[in-house]
């Protein structure tokens, strides 16, 4: 039987990998990634520099394989995000039939943790039910782009006995969320803070957090700092070719 991990390794840092995820790197015969464009060329590059520093193991091999095209500005969102995943779910596919032998072990590297706003899991539930290849897998939790942006703002993820929630750019622009006071912000390119700079609201933002190029930046989210930050992540994703970055909205109680 086939073996598969889906390891978490951190927003960016390679110390943010856990004991159990440097130990499933060193069983893992291939390494699958899929290849985002040149603009993204820093993300294959930090998984090398990972397995560099922490497989011992010889004789693994690394396989690249194209990340299907999405679009980005669908008519219908989700509609456009199941024909994505199908995409990707047939190029798992057909990664595992072509290059992970029977009795072999393969692994994804996943950002951050892979129950977090990642569809790795879901892929491969979905290569499962196409019933076309065989494999049991086991899925190795990793630090969370919100764990690493709190631990480097020196805050928390929530207030005393006050709820927590996690949404997208597109859900909170509907609204904030009722008897809600801290909200995490993930997948915002539109930066949908600035509907808020009036509400007495404090924000956590952090963007690249963990690698070399982190951007930290927080305080009440008045307008002239949600300029500052829509200004200053407009100008690191023109000179990196892309972003990842995620913030928390803090309504302080008394």
């Amino acid at each position: 039987m086939r073996k598969l991990y889906a390891i978490g390794i951190g927003a960016g840092d390679p110390e943010h990998l856990t004991v159990q995820a440097i130990d499933r790197l060193n069983r893992v015969d291939v390494f699958f990634v899929l290849d985002k464009g040149e603009e993204k060329a820093d993300l294959v590059r930090l998984r090398q520099e990972i397995l560099d520093r922490f497989v011992t193991r010889p004789g693994y091999r690394v396989v690249l394989a194209q990340d299907p095209p999405r679009d980005r500005t669908p008519a219908d969102y989700r509609a456009a995000v199941a024909d994505w995943h199908a995409a990707r779910a047939a190029v798992y596919e057909e990664l595992l039939l072509s290059e992970l032998r029977e009795s072999s072990t393969g692994a994804f590297l996943v950002w951050g943790d892979p129950s977090l706003y990642d569809s790795t899991i879901a892929l491969i539930e979905a290569v499962l039910a196409r019933g076309k290849v065989s494999f049991e897998y086991e899925v190795i939790p990793g630090i969370s782009s919100i764990s690493a942006l709190v631990a480097r703002h020196r805050t928390t993820m929530n207030q005393i006995g006050r709820s927590v929630q996690l949404t997208t750019g597109r859900r909170l622009a509907t609204g904030w969320p009722e008897g809600v006071d801290d909200v995490f912000v993930l997948l915002d390119a539109h930066t949908t803070f600035d509907r808020f700079t009036t509400d007495g609201l404090h924000i956590f933002w952090g963007a690249y957090v963990g690698t070399p190029d982190e951007i930290l930046i927080a305080g009440p989210l008045t307008d002239a700092l949600a300029a500052e930050i829509r200004q200053v992540r407009a100008e690191a994703r023109d000179h990196h070719g892309w972003i990842m970055d995620t913030y928390l909205l803090r309504r302080p109680t008394p």
